[in-house]
């Protein structure tokens, strides 16, 4: 379905990055891939997704809580590969505390990863897609892009800035055969939940599992995570040409979260 595409995805060594170009892999896409972690485990993804898909994947480690590093991300890929396809931006980093005792570092490094990465990625691939009449942009913004919870002002306030810059870009690209979708994911099981899943098992004098489904029930009414790889198929969907004309919209893949 994506033979010949090639797409970028930020926050792809692990998570629902890494599901995300794994499913355009299996669909035929070259992959950059970008992200932090061990040297030897990042190789070891690269090399096991090309020699398993027979597709071209190469890995750029840039920070993208820099927005010159993450400009540069873009056109290495392209100057790498020759064209820019699809480009995820995915990458995110959460911090929760009350308003007035959220640190101003954390909130100033969140809206960095989480919002402002997405604008700068957007700019540096949109005249390369307009040049080849061809591009689709897929922000992994939050179901806290659509609605808020407490203790996480920075992470709701960026992801619902996510949402909102999805739809600006969409009417810039409209006609262009370029088209701009946000998916808010749910509770997915991602190192980043982990964390707060260990966190409410200490508090609560629990286990993990239990905590695990503690966590579901307050939010998520099938009482099911969310799959890397479930969101990988809805991403390749929005690659697709049956997509084509879906622009500017949230897909919410939640388990009924939004639904309430």
């Amino acid at each position: 379905m994506l033979k010949g595409k090639v797409a970028l995805v930020t926050g792809s060594t692990s998570g629902i990055g890494l599901g995300i170009a794994t499913a355009f892999a299996e669909q035929g896409a070259d992959i950059v891939l970008n992200g932090f972690g061990d040297a030897a485990e990042i190789e070891k993804v690269r090399a096991g997704l090309a020699g398993k898909h027979g597709v071209k994947v190469i890995y750029d480690g840039a920070d993208l809580s820099k927005g010159a590093a993450v400009r540069e991300l873009v056109e290495n890929a392209v100057r790498q590969m020759g064209r820019l396809d699809i480009l995820v931006n995915n990458a995110g980093i959460q911090h929760t505390a009350q308003i007035e005792d959220f640190p101003v570092e954390k909130w100033d490094a969140i809206l960095a990863l989480n919002l402002s990465a997405v604008f700068h990625g957007t700019a540096a691939a949109l005249p390369h897609m307009k040049k080849q009449g061809y591009g689709r942009i897929i922000n992994i913004a939050s179901a806290h892009g659509l609605v808020a919870s407490a203790y996480k002002s920075a992470y709701v306030a960026a992801k619902h800035g996510v949402v909102g810059f999805t739809k600006v870009t969409a009417l810039e690209t409209a006609g262009q055969g370029i088209t701009a979708n946000a998916i808010c994911p749910g509770w997915v099981r991602t190192p980043l939940v982990e964390k707060q899943i260990t966190a409410l098992a200490e508090k609560n004098g629990v286990d993990q599992e239990a905590a695990a489904r503690e966590l579901l029930g307050e939010k998520q009414p099938s009482l099911q995570f969310v799959t890397p790889e479930q969101l990988g198929g809805t991403a390749v969907f929005l690659a697709s040409d049956a997509a084509a004309q879906i622009t500017g919209t949230s897909v919410s893949v939640d388990g009924g979260w939004t639904a309430r």
